[in-house]
């Protein structure tokens, strides 16, 4: 456990980010990994195929993460007001709810997965292979939710290094599965989304096992496991309110998607590898946010308005320094990164296109960076309302700008539609920040 309402906060900021960070490459890692050796084994139909599933089973990943979020900000101030009792029977709470949702969601994912296709108009060509993979994918969702909220758990008392671990060996495990049995042994897309199901289970599993073994001081106690309904209340209006703020982004990407699909399958493989660059650069950026928000929230907690200033300072600053970084690598690295997504036939175009897309991106990055720093500060200061207003504007600004320029211009209309998104929701930030250090009596 990290008290981080004493000490540096730039060390406690960098401390903690940085296995986050590391987790969410670890992440991103597995599922590039799924791009690469589908585009480069099974062809440009399974790389469009997993590239039109991607944002739809995003939406439910990241409203489930959203869900963990609000309920990790809620553990770290009870973490910072030493209310141990209480911290535990808000995991509790959370896993007993979040696992029933989580269960009716997938069954409700797989019933409606031709829906869904044809809504997105997804191509008829590579409409059954699209169906299969996202099928399968929707049963990976609980296990997905057991380890967002175990490792929530254990990131609010400042332990974010172990859910790293486990988030590492079940990406390396789902990249050697992949390698055999796709790249060796030749096995179909249906096998690709098999071994993420699977690697996601042993995350959970993993995380489990090291909170019964090792952190019997986080694991709550039978009469804890009681629901209680104001608590859960809460844990609703912070994870609810996350979780949808969370879910607006994939959404918009749901429809942005169905823009690109009208641009043919090269923009659709093109678009597919750019916006796992796209998640490299974009949401390793939400693990400084989220940092931010633990430090904010235990120190809220504590009653320490001075540390408050400091950490959002502090944290601002590790966003931009990240921004130099992964915006000079984009910049440098465009065109060998795209041309690792696809091979053969169609390949030389699919490349230009992304190229020229993440041309534009290195500079636009530094927006997200800002955005998610400000959002660090509103759920460390339990104002979930506002994260999801600013996110429901960026969100729809994008989307919008997305239709209008999309048929002139190309997947890299997007990446202009995306500036425009960022730069509308800092307008709407940076006022509201300046207000609410007001109302909160908080240094500037």
């Amino acid at each position: 456990m990290t008290d981080m309402t004493v000490g540096s906060p730039g060390r406690h900021l960098a401390r903690h980010a940085l296995p986050l960070l590391l987790g969410n490459w670890m992440q991103l890692s597995y599922n590039a990994v799924d791009t690469i050796i589908a585009g480069r084994f099974l062809g440009q139909n399974a790389l469009a195929a997993e590239g039109i599933a991607g944002p739809v089973m995003n939406l439910l990943i990241l409203a489930i993460t959203g869900m963990c979020i609000g309920a990790g900000v809620l553990m770290s101030e009870a973490f910072g007001a030493k209310d141990y009792g209480k911290m535990k029977k808000i995991l509790a709470n959370t896993l007993m709810s979040g696992l029933a949702l989580c269960c009716l969601l997938a069954l409700g994912g797989i019933a409606a997965a031709d829906q869904i296709l044809l809504f997105l108009d997804v191509p008829e060509g590579i409409r059954h292979i699209t169906g299969v993979y996202l099928r399968i994918s929707f049963l990976g969702a609980p296990f997905t939710f057991c380890y967002n909220a175990l490792a929530a758990g254990l990131k609010s008392v400042g332990d974010a290094d172990t859910p790293l671990q486990f988030l590492a060996f079940s990406a390396v495990l789902n990249a050697l599965l992949d390698l055999i049995f796709l790249g060796l042994l030749g096995f179909g897309i249906l096998c690709s989304a098999v071994t993420t199901v699977f690697a996601e289970a042993v995350s959970a599993g993993l995380a489990l096992r090291h909170m019964l073994r090792h952190q019997r001081e986080l694991c709550p106690r039978e009469k804890q496991w009681r629901p209680d309904p104001a608590l859960l209340g809460q844990i609703l209006r912070y994870g609810g309110a996350t979780a949808l703020q969370q879910a607006i982004q994939p959404v918009c990407k749901v429809l942005i998607q169905g823009r690109v699909n009208a641009l043919g399958v090269s923009s659709i493989a093109a678009f597919n590898a750019v916006t796992r660059m796209d998640d490299f650069a974009c949401i390793p950026c939400q693990s400084i946010s989220s940092a931010i928000s633990t430090y904010i929230a235990q120190n809220r907690g504590a009653g320490k308005r001075e540390s408050i200033r400091r950490g959002f300072r502090t944290g601002m600053a590790l966003e931009v320094c990240y921004w130099l970084v992964i915006g000079s690598v984009t910049a440098l690295l465009r065109t060998p990164i795209v041309s690792l997504f696809v091979s053969g036939e169609g390949a030389e175009a699919v490349t230009a296109l992304g190229s020229e897309y993440l041309g534009w991106m290195a500079g636009f990055y530094l927006f997200p960076a800002l955005t998610n720093g400000m959002q660090g500060f509103f759920r460390g200061m339990g104002k979930m309302k506002t994260t999801m207003a600013a996110t429901f504007l960026q969100a729809s600004t994008r989307t919008v700008c997305t239709y209008l320029l999309a048929p002139r211009l190309g997947i890299t209309g997007i990446a202009f539609s995306c500036a425009m998104g960022w730069s509308l929701m800092l307008l709407f930030e940076v006022p509201y920040y300046f207000l609410t250090c007001k109302k909160r009596s908080l240094p500037r």
